[in-house]
Order: C-alpha cells, then structure tokens, then sequence
C-alpha cells in the first residue's frame, strides 16, 4: 500500500501552516515551522510568483496533506462529492471528515490522524459491534465506534481515557470517556467543520 514515508514537519512548511500533524509537538515551541517558517528545499526561501493555479494547487495539497489522503484517493473523494447533491466543496469536506481516522481523532483517541490510522490498522476498534481495520471507513448518522474490550488496558488509551475533555469535541459527535466510546449523532455540516481551508479554490482546480 502506497503512503507517504518523509517527515511530517516537511509537509507543513512546505503549506507554511501547520497541518497538526504530530500531535503535542505541533503546540510547542519546538515546532520545525516556527522556528523555519518557509518550505523546505534549497530554494526554499524564494518567493515564487503568487498565480491562481499555484494559490488552488496548495490548497488542495493543504487539505489532503491534512487528512492524510494521497492524490488519487483524494481525486476519488472529489468525483464523488461532485455526484452527490449540494455544494461539491462541502461534500468533500464531509467526506474526509467522515473518515474514521478521522473521527477516532477529533474525539481524543489519538493524538494525530497518523495514529489514529495506526492504532485502527493494528485493529483496536469496533463499529457497531464488528471490528474495522480501515482507517478510510466512512461511519454514518447513529454510528457506535468503540475500542476493544482487550485494547482498553493498552498505554495509548490509557493516555487518552486520562485526557479526555481535554480537546473539544464536534458537536455531530459524542464521547463516553469511561466506555472509550463515540457515538455519531449526524452526519456533519460545513459550519460544524473547523479545518481551515478554502474547499472552493479546490473545486476551482478540478474543474478546469
């Protein structure tokens, strides 16, 4: 399976943001991108010119970098949020946030998406009673995702059982810190979605 094998800091330079994609670190002064706050590379400190397409292009890359979704993974979640009715930038954001990486993510479990795609390959949790090791699942409205009852005693969750409350929770989701539960109350909308990214100037990219 293909996946990407660099460091992680190097992608928020080079989106000169950070993407919060190695958890604590990402808060502390000892962040890559604040104390080198242009991208990576010999030519790193340029200033390339500034064009439409450029400005559409990293803001494709941004999202995707920050879900951890590779290209064509991503181009798939474009042509179906484009099938489906409403706007196609919204429903792509819908997409990836109904990824279920995602969801162990924003509800505490992990500390990045990159471990909550580790912990759910290792297969530690269960939807609906059944387990899923596919951190690309797309959960639905009523879902119950769950952590194994043999994984509980585990450190990382441990960890996160100990700090839960601690990261704000979407409101389509809930959070039973004592069962290590999440329950899916809706599908979310665009309001309830906090990733910083314009999704129009992606659907602008694809469809030239």
């Amino acid at each position: 399976m293909a996946r990407y094998t660099g460091a992680d800091c190097k992608l928020c330079r080079r989106e000169k943001t950070k993407l919060f994609l190695k958890g604590s670190k990402c808060e502390g002064p000892k962040c890559p991108i604040e104390i080198r706050p242009y991208p990576p590379g010999e030519h790193g400190r340029g200033r390339p010119k500034e064009t439409e397409y450029l400005l559409q292009l990293r803001e494709k890359q941004k999202t995707r970098r920050i879900y951890g979704v590779l290209e064509r993974q991503f181009k798939n979640y474009y042509d179906e949020a484009s099938r489906r009715q409403g706007k196609t930038g919204e429903n792509l954001l819908t997409l990836l946030e109904r990824r279920l990486d995602n969801v162990v993510y924003r509800a505490g479990f992990a500390k990045s998406r990159d471990m909550a795609r580790q912990l759910i390959r290792h297969g530690h949790f269960v939807v609906n009673g059944k387990k899923v090791d596919i951190p690309s699942f797309l959960v639905s409205e009523a879902d119950i995702i769950t952590v194994r009852a043999k994984s509980l005693e585990d450190t990382p969750f441990q960890v996160a059982r100990a700090e839960v409350g601690d990261r704000p929770v979407p409101a389509w989701l809930a959070v039973v810190g004592e069962k290590m539960t999440i329950l899916v109350h809706a599908i979310p909308v665009r309001q309830q979605i906090d990733t910083q990214v314009q999704e129009q100037l992606i659907v602008e990219l694809y469809s030239k």
